[in-house]
């Protein structure tokens, strides 16, 4: 069945409509402050997951962050801030390209183990987990918190799969996680 022209020009414009709101979504809730950005470290050297000999005090030991992740972790901290995002907290996994995503975004961070890595540690998922929603449920404001860690945490407390730099706008409603929206990677 073919639309008429008035009918598609309709569609058009409330699916140009639906993605902008979608876009601007995470922006108004940050601005009012009180939720939560989960964000996974930004643009790694190429590889998965870490190098056998991985030691998580130890940089050189490690996957880190490429000189794209670096510029990308400043341009995310500086777009946060151009936006009035008020950020209340800074918390990362202990890895170093986790930490170093949240020194370069916003200049402060708290190590936190319920975000380190549980890649290839599939029975460490469900306790950080926990800690990690208790950490969450205990966070009041003003301001947002934000945590930086890995693909892996993120899925398993959103079931999202985000890319390098991308950021998960989340509240809590009834005590219960819900996702605002998506900021992709800058």
């Amino acid at each position: 069945m073919k639309l008429p022209a008035w009918a598609l020009t309709v569609l058009l414009a409330l699916a140009s409509l639906t993605a902008t709101a979608a876009e601007t979504a995470p922006w108004s809730a940050l601005r009012e402050g009180g939720h939560v950005l989960i964000l996974r470290h930004a643009e790694t050297e190429p590889g998965i997951g870490d190098p056998p000999q991985f030691k998580p005090g130890d940089c050189s030991t490690q996957r880190n962050l490429s000189a794209t992740g670096r510029a990308q972790a400043q341009r995310l901290g500086k777009h946060l801030a151009e936006q009035g995002t008020g950020v209340a907290e800074v918390l990362s996994s202990r890895w170093c390209r986790c930490m170093d995503t949240a020194r370069l975004a916003f200049g402060k961070v708290s190590p936190a183990p319920e975000l380190d890595s549980f890649f290839g540690e599939s029975h460490k998922a469900a306790k950080q987990t926990a800690a990690l929603r208790k950490r969450i449920a205990d966070f009041r404001g003003p301001g947002n918190l934000v945590l930086v860690t890995h693909q892996v945490n993120i899925t398993e407390l959103t079931g999202a799969h985000p890319a390098m730099g991308e950021t998960i706008v989340l509240k809590i409603k009834s005590g219960q996680l819900e996702t605002v929206g998506r900021i992709p990677p800058p």
